[in-house]
């Protein structure tokens, strides 16, 4: 699964899921575009996609501004002249239970997983179409498929993701963009580290593989529907959970 002169940019790739991506891809011969909020926190990302002997570009982006993507794009197209691989896997949480959740906390979530969504494949589709190739690969989730006490703002923004990569995949088939989303489940990561103990033997007593999920885990799938073997799977769902949700 030879990624090698492949452009690719993803998006929340300072740390956690995205940085092992972004690192993944790069090991299989991708040039990596690290786009994140917070460009400082890429740095880290950007030296170790260099030492793998790919290039890294660090773009500060925010997914949730139109503008912000669309200039993203254009300037990766301006350094290095194409995209072939987009990953979108910026996403925040704002849990709470409904009737104390605030307003803003609900947009402020959807603004970001979902419309981030929207506008980096918007922008990054009109590259594509007109190379007639390129791999989208959204980052949803198992909550989005099942839902989740506390995550009513989430589940809505990654099941809203997995309708949106469907209807994208049947609308760009034609011009040889594939569209796919990979659902992770629980993964151990900043956003999961701060479970108590409890809640971990919880979580992982309802997981039949008995464990949380990798980074790598997700990134591997990831690099697979990006790759020239999964040139006929489009608006497809890749469950990565453990066994916890089988759908």
């Amino acid at each position: 699964m030879s990624l090698e002169g492949k452009v690719a940019i993803v998006t929340g790739a300072a740390q956690g899921i995205g940085r092992a991506i972004a690192e993944t891809l790069a090991r299989a011969g991708a040039d990596v575009v690290v786009a994140d909020l917070d460009p400082g926190r890429s740095q880290e990302a950007v030296a170790a996609i260099t030492q793998l002997g790919r290039k890294a570009l660090n773009v500060k982006v925010n997914v949730a501004d139109w503008n912000d993507a669309k200039g993203m794009v254009d300037q990766v197209l301006k350094e290095w002249g194409k995209i072939d691989i987009l990953v979108n896997n910026a996403g925040i949480t704002r849990d709470g239970l409904l009737l104390r959740m605030k307003e803003e906390d609900w947009n402020l979530v959807l603004q970001v997983n979902l419309n981030g969504t929207f506008h980096c494949t918007k922008a990054a589709l009109q590259p594509m179409t007109k190379q007639r190739s390129g791999r989208i690969v959204n980052i949803a989730s198992i909550v989005g498929a099942m839902g989740n006490a506390g995550q009513a703002n989430y589940a809505a923004s990654k099941a809203a993701v997995i309708g949106f990569t469907k209807s994208v995949a049947r609308e760009y088939a034609s011009r040889m963009v594939t569209v796919n989303a990979v659902a992770p489940g629980f993964i151990d990561t900043a956003m999961t580290q701060g479970l108590s103990a409890e809640v971990k033997e919880t979580l992982q007593k309802q997981i039949p593989l008995g464990r949380l999920g990798r980074p790598a885990d997700i990134a591997e799938a990831v690099r697979f529907l990006a790759s020239d073997e999964a040139g006929y799977i489009t608006g497809q769902v890749l469950h990565v959970n453990g066994g916890m949700l089988m759908a």
